[in-house]
């Protein structure tokens, strides 16, 4: 099996690398890490609840705090950084457009965009390319190009489409997407709502069946739920849900933003179950972990209802995102990382399974993604996150007792073992306490 390249001393077994000082609870912050903590506390929004460690610098798979520690990045930015920290071949396709033209706006024309349209459009298997920044602008991209075509094209009655979407979906932190979301923190208290959205259970064709009706535009579902806690579902779903938007002549739109671009160890994670939707929304991965760039890719007559001045986006399509996305599709083409993910999945998987029912109640697993639930007996996934740190490995906990592992896809055979090993020594800790 291949190995990916790690940061400067990054292991060659399963242990802390050379030079790596596991901080403990005990210990009182150092200066510069509490400096660092409590300027943001003073000065930022508190949106976020972040682990108490100051990164500084990174490479591959590792960052190191403004102390000096390293830790292994086992969440990725979210699946941004698929390509790893610091990917010499994006950070070439930077370096050299940052010497040429960052910036036109999309009131001119510019050299890179074109070319990049081309290729993610192949790597998609064909359509048009709608560029955007975030992946909640792909998403709220999506949700207005399918209403559109459900008026202009379907013949839906004005103010009457509606959106079949998914229970404990996560699409981004909009107005219009929180609308539809039934977590309190996304929710609650952002009203009025927007309307126009019903919601269906994730894994359930039935329950989307029974939501469909003439007014109906679009499915929206995320093939794997990351924010969820790497929910996967049944092995039906997608297929049928693909025969019920045919049947009914309503679009499948999927939000890739986290299961595309080589996470679940295909190119989407609609490959796992050979489905190709209508719409595509994508993001994180695609900008490299070097900037915000995301997209929609669809059907050419369903993206064709937009008109000029009907939707745009200042920064999307800018020549510098389109040149480090052009470089991501690029490295993607080459099928070397999905493979990746693939063989590395099944090493994270024999090394999860002994944990079950020793702390661990279950988990899932797809590619290089996992979501793992903690004994609630035994604390938090937040308390597991902390104590993962500890053990040099940085993780994000969601929903109670569940924490996600999701690697830089350059990630190695070693690097995931030792992510493995600190989760079951930071588990063994919890239970130790418990008692």
């Amino acid at each position: 099996m291949a190995h990916g390249s790690g940061a400067p001393g990054s292991p060659s077994s399963a242990h802390i690398p050379d030079g790596h000082t596991t901080p403990t609870h005990d210990t009182p912050a150092p200066t510069r890490t509490g400096a660092a903590i409590e300027e943001d506390r003073r000065w930022l929004a508190h949106t976020y609840h972040p682990l108490p460690v100051v990164i500084a610098r990174a490479k591959g798979a590792w960052v190191e705090d403004v102390e000096g520690r390293r830790y292994l990045d086992c969440l990725a930015g979210y699946s941004a950084l698929n390509f790893g920290h610091s990917n010499e071949r994006l950070l070439g396709a930077a370096r050299e457009q940052l010497t040429r033209v960052t910036m036109t706006s999309r009131a001119f024309h510019n050299d890179r965009l074109g070319p990049f349209a081309h290729a993610l459009s192949d790597l998609c298997g064909g359509g048009t390319v709608l560029p955007m920044n975030s992946g909640a602008e792909a998403v709220e991209s999506a949700i207005k190009v399918a209403r559109a075509w459900g008026y202009r094209v379907k013949g839906v009655t004005p103010e009457r489409a509606n959106i079949i979407v998914m229970d404990h979906s996560f699409h981004g932190r909009t107005t219009t997407i929180i609308s539809f979301s039934d977590d309190p923190d996304a929710h609650d208290d952002f009203g009025p709502y927007t309307p126009g959205f019903r919601r269906a259970r994730f894994g359930d064709a039935d329950s989307v069946e029974d939501l469909i009706d003439q007014d109906t535009v679009a499915v929206l579902v995320e093939p794997v739920q990351g924010e969820a806690g790497v929910v996967v579902p049944p092995e039906d779903f997608l297929p049928r849900l693909r025969e019920l938007c045919d049947r009914h002549d309503v679009l499948l739109v999927a939000d890739e933003v986290q299961s595309g671009l080589g996470r679940t160890g295909t190119t989407f994670g609609c490959d796992l179950w050979g489905v190709r939707p209508d719409l595509r929304a994508l993001g994180k991965a695609l900008g490299g972990g070097i900037l915000p760039l995301s997209a929609v890719v669809g059907r050419e007559d369903v993206i064709g209802v937009l008109a000029p001045g009907q939707h745009g986006s200042t920064f999307g399509g800018n020549p510098l995102a389109a040149a480090i996305g052009s470089e991501v599709v690029a490295i993607l083409s080459e099928g070397t990382l999905q493979k990746r993910a693939r063989d590395l999945g099944q090493v994270l998987r024999s090394r999860l399974e002994p944990l079950v029912g020793r702390g661990i109640t279950g988990f899932t697993q797809v590619g290089l993604w996992s979501g793992i639930t903690l004994e609630e007996r035994l604390g938090t996934g937040r308390d597991l996150g902390e104590h993962m740190m500890e053990r040099g490995v940085l993780v994000k906990d969601t929903h109670g007792s569940t924490i996600r592992l999701s690697p830089p896809l350059t990630v190695s055979e070693s690097e995931v073992i030792f992510a493995c090993d600190a989760l079951a020594r930071a588990v063994e800790e919890l239970a130790g306490e418990d008692r």
